[in-house]
């Protein structure tokens, strides 16, 4: 059995864990709590655990979980971060024998109809992703080193491209409010490598291609819009779609938020499942929405705040046999 008081068992956890003695004072924090509360885990060692509690009555509250025989629970409190921000969390406050006190921390999701970004309910999950990528980019590498055939150094480099990509996502999620990679973007190569990484998956969709090849570039981050993209197909395939179809246009006078763009790009992302069924249109693109039992229900919710993060829009329509996906982004300048 793990022992509470040593912090090996809690070092990988996504969730947040701390240990304060008896005067509650901070022992140590594991990862998990010190990105949640941008602290560094040394330099909280030591100080009172009002850096968490910071209320009095729930300082108070502290004092008694360590005479209490049971956990005390503290539900959907708000928890400041030194980034100046703040989260909603529940905080389980367990006393051990040792007289120290146990805290676990669970960050909780924004509300449906919150507007806080969907990136911080993220970073957890982050955080479990960038150990197995290590792992699954090491495995390429000596694949690459080791296989003679073109065809599968090939694939073994699209590995190790990908896993870079999306660690690189999982830090910038992590160091929340990093700046985005931003610069022209050639929507089109997002679309054909996106198409690469469809076409080495065993069970992989057809694909068909309707560019207008005189769009130009827009501005934005590659690897995000690439994500965009990616979770826009992989919601179409695990919803049964057997062929995708990337459409690309220029678009004049859209409505992008409360702008309206003289002239956008869109991007199509157009399957031939079973459509979007009528109870989730209208709360699709919530975070936790999901019309599968095993989704997560977190694609769709971060593509709309990856469209949003630059400039643009993310809407479909659906119906049977035919699911529009439409990405729209803003070309040159945006007018009120």
């Amino acid at each position: 059995m793990n022992d509470p008081t040593s912090r090996s068992w809690a070092e990988p956890l996504a969730t947040g864990v701390a240990l304060a003695d008896a005067q509650l004072r901070l022992l140590w924090v594991n990862p998990a709590l010190a990105e949640l509360l941008a602290i560094g885990p040394r330099s909280a060692v030591g100080q009172s655990l009002a850096v968490l509690l910071h209320r009095p009555e729930w300082m108070a509250l502290a004092e008694r979980a360590l005479l209490e025989p049971s956990p005390l629970q503290l539900r959907g409190i708000e928890v400041p971060s030194m980034r100046g921000d703040a989260g909603r969390m529940d905080v389980s406050m367990q006393p051990l024998s040792s007289g120290e006190l146990l805290l676990e921390v669970h960050a909780l999701a924004p509300p449906a109809s919150s507007d806080a970004p969907l990136s911080a309910t993220l970073r957890g999950f982050a955080h479990e992703v960038k150990n197995p990528l290590a792992g699954l980019r090491g495995a390429a590498q000596l694949l690459h080193r080791r296989v003679d055939d073109e065809d599968l150094r090939s694939l073994a480099g699209l590995v190790i491209a990908e896993a870079d990509r999306l660690a690189a996502l999982a830090n910038r999620l992590l160091r929340h409010g990093a700046p985005a990679q931003l610069g022209p973007v050639n929507i089109h190569e997002r679309l054909e490598r996106l198409g690469d990484l469809l076409l080495a998956e065993p069970s992989a969709p057809a694909l068909r291609h309707d560019y207008d090849p005189s769009l130009p570039d827009v501005y934005g981050d590659a690897d995000r819009l690439l994500q965009l993209l990616l979770n826009l197909v992989r919601n179409a395939i695990e919803a049964g779609a057997q062929t995708i179809v990337f459409r690309t246009r220029a678009e004049p006078a859209v409505r992008l938020g409360e702008r309206m763009a003289r002239m956008s790009l869109r991007v199509d992302v157009i399957d031939d499942g079973p459509g979007v069924p009528p109870s989730l249109r209208d709360t699709l693109f919530e975070p936790l929405v999901s019309g599968r039992a095993d989704g997560s229900g977190l694609g769709l919710a971060l593509a709309r705040e990856i469209a949003r993060e630059h400039g643009g829009e993310l809407r479909y329509v659906s119906r049977v046999g035919e699911t529009v996906f439409s990405l729209y982004l803003p070309m040159g300048h945006a007018h009120d």
